[in-house]
């Protein structure tokens, strides 16, 4: 869909309608992932691909008759055992399509969602799919403003904040609600599209904590990289499969790598020789979240020696550490969640207070 939004947005500004084809769900071996995208345009013509090649031709006859129609359609292909000759997809998985027609009366957003992505600004494009709204409605929600609707205040409300939730991690996928956001029913299938790469996790220290953080970042939707300088531990079989493991000193790796508001740091090491010039490194330049592991004393230790290496107050005051929330926790693994629940929490403003503790809302409107 990114690749092919300049066409899109070109059509949509000469005032061209153009059907949109867009894969919102998977089963088995499906040869594209949710998002991908075709689109059929003025003069038949054809950008993107929603299946390479299997099903193109049902799916370029569907886009024109939903043009001509103005009414989405929600088709699923799958492999025929029984007609060789029937449209479907030879790999034997499966996907579901949402086919719509775009327009400039039924989209106002799309020319500033494309603005959007063309500039690398975040944004999701949140589109009914099925149920008891409006299918191909959409609602674009950026970090700090929305467009569109969905059809019910409450569920433009529960959208976007599982949308600011999934663009906070550059993910996309298929949500379900009640009619009005409820978020213990089904009845609404809404696909949330994210705009904005997978945040990164920088993972220092090639230690057993490090691959239970590794693998609870991955889980949490991160894009994982372990950095050690000792080649006999930053070995790729002692970590879980997709995790990139970097052989280097720690702040030289940092020092040479981009880093945004999203990134987070896990600073393992507790070596002064390695985790201090680390820290000098990584508390001068943006992230979301920087831990360093140790105990009390390790802690002050190391405060001391930032502190003389002419860091302000205000960069030695984003350090987290030690690492975590209070949880009581001993393993590995328990460690990585301790961690986990300290990032999220700062992503978004949580008090780290059982609920049971609080009151009023748990998901504050914003």
């Amino acid at each position: 869909m990114r690749d092919i939004l300049p066409v899109l947005n070109g059509w949509y500004t000469a005032g061209l309608p153009f059907g949109l084809a867009t894969v919102v769900s998977t089963s088995r071996s499906a040869p594209r992932d949710p998002g991908a995208a075709m689109a059929v345009g003025p003069d038949d013509e054809v950008v993107g691909s929603v299946s390479g090649g299997c099903v193109e031709g049902a799916v370029f006859e569907l886009a024109q008759e939903v043009v001509a129609s103005g009414e989405a359609r929600l088709e699923t292909f799958g492999y025929s055992d029984e007609d060789a000759f029937a449209v479907g997809l030879t790999c034997g998985g499966e996907i579901t399509l949402l086919v719509r027609s775009v327009t400039a009366a039924g989209d106002p957003a799309f020319a500033e969602i494309a603005e959007s992505v063309a500039a690398g600004r975040p944004v999701t494009v949140a589109t009914v799919v099925d149920g008891p709204a409006p299918r191909g409605a959409t609602l674009a929600v950026w970090p700090d403003r929305v467009a569109g609707t969905l059809g019910t205040t409450g569920l433009d409300v529960a959208v976007t904040a599982d949308a600011r939730g999934e663009l906070a991690l550059g993910a996309t996928g298929l949500r379900h609600y009640g009619p009005r956001g409820e978020r213990r029913e089904d009845a609404v299938g809404v696909f949330l599209h994210s705009f904005a790469p997978p945040p990164r996790m920088l993972v220092f220290g090639a230690i057993d904590y490090a691959a239970a953080v590794a693998r609870i970042g991955a889980f949490l939707g991160y894009r994982v990289t372990v950095c050690d300088a000792h080649p006999v531990f930053a070995t790729p079989k002692r970590f879980p499969a997709g995790v990139e493991v970097v052989v280097d000193w720690p702040h030289r790796y940092l020092g040479g790598t981009a880093t945004d508001d999203r990134t987070v740091i896990c600073v393992l090491t507790h070596d002064p020789k390695f985790d201090v010039p680390l820290l000098e490194e990584a508390l001068r330049r943006p992230a979301a979240y920087i831990g360093a592991m140790g105990s009390r004393r390790t802690h002050d230790d190391r405060m001391k020696r930032l502190t003389a290496s002419e860091l302000t107050e205000a960069e030695l005051s984003r350090l987290r550490s030690p690492v975590g929330l209070d949880l009581g926790a001993r393993t590995p693994e328990e460690v990585a969640v301790s961690v986990a629940a300290e990032i999220v929490a700062l992503r978004w403003g949580g008090s780290g207070v059982p609920l049971t503790a609080t009151a009023g809302a748990i998901h504050p409107s914003s």
